[in-house]
């Protein structure tokens, strides 16, 4: 297991911790962060990429998919 499998284990854990903290405290953005790290710390620990790349490209599916309920672009 190399160095950025296990930085994304952790990160998806900080995340858990984070998100769990916000919904205690009724901190939405807290929640939302939270929601994230998770998100970026499974696609870390699955590709094995930096953290800089691992959100790069969360990034960009999130541009990508801003709008998907909007079906009249399609």
């Amino acid at each position: 297991m190399n160095r950025e499998r296990i930085q994304g284990i952790c990160r998806q854990l900080s995340g858990t911790v984070k998100q769990q903290w916000g919904a205690l405290t009724a901190d939405q953005q807290a929640v939302a962060e939270g929601a994230r790290d998770r998100i970026l710390g499974k696609v870390q620990e699955q590709r094995g990429l930096s953290r800089q790349e691992a959100d790069r490209q969360l990034e960009d599916f999130m541009n990508r998919n801003r709008n998907w309920w909007d079906l009249s672009e399609r």
